[in-house]
């Protein structure tokens, strides 16, 4: 079965936490491929996920 997007852009994103910049890019890329209910569970995602990381918080602006 194929891989959702929405567990595609959450792996790359896990992979990428480590540089704020690139997180970004990221997410900004994801943002434009998923679809609106995925962007809603990437968003739940994200603030469970950043709550170890302040740093990435920063990024969330792009999702809000």
């Amino acid at each position: 079965m194929a891989r959702s997007m929405f567990s595609y852009s959450k792996s790359i994103l896990e992979r990428v936490s480590f540089d704020p910049k690139l997180f970004c890019k990221e997410l900004e890329k994801a943002i434009k491929v998923l679809l609106p209910y995925e962007i809603d569970q990437l968003r739940d995602w994200l603030l469970q996920f950043t709550k170890e990381k302040p740093e990435l918080r920063q990024c969330l602006t792009y999702i809000n």
